[in-house]
């Protein structure tokens, strides 16, 4: 998408409940999860703008993209940089209340002998309830 224009980054009706959505939830939904949460206050929003406000919400960092290549995606409402922990059964995704190791980004650049911007690390196993 680039660079957002000032009108791009305005915060519509629909961006903010789309925030507000997101931010009152830890299960890390879908878009279509989200569509149906905001379509409760806003009847007439369509599956398409949800798309794109999580895209342009994601941009302007207020949230994060979790993508599970090209099977799906999942938002988190805590832009912050944080681990997760992916259920291989039941798809639960947790965050992982660990410090961040920053000190990475530096390592891989050196290696690469380039720039890491961010990184992302996933835990993935059995949850509490299905480990079993």
């Amino acid at each position: 998408m680039g660079k957002l224009t000032k009108k791009q980054r305005r915060m519509t009706k629909q961006r903010k409940k789309i925030l507000k959505v997101l931010q009152g939830t830890t299960c890390h939904p879908t878009a279509d999860w989200v569509y149906e949460q905001v379509k409760k206050e806003i009847p007439n929003v369509s599956l398409g703008t949800i798309y794109r406000n999580l895209n342009v919400l994601q941009e302007m960092g207020k949230i994060q993209e979790l993508n599970y290549g090209s099977d799906y995606s999942r938002f988190d409402g805590n832009p912050k940089n944080h681990y997760h922990f992916t259920c291989l059964k039941c798809d639960e995704v947790i965050d992982v209340e660990l410090e961040v190791v920053q000190e990475m980004n530096q390592q891989v650049a050196d290696l690469v002998e380039g720039e890491v911007k961010y990184h992302r690390t996933e835990f993935f196993g059995y949850c509490s309830k299905c480990k079993e």
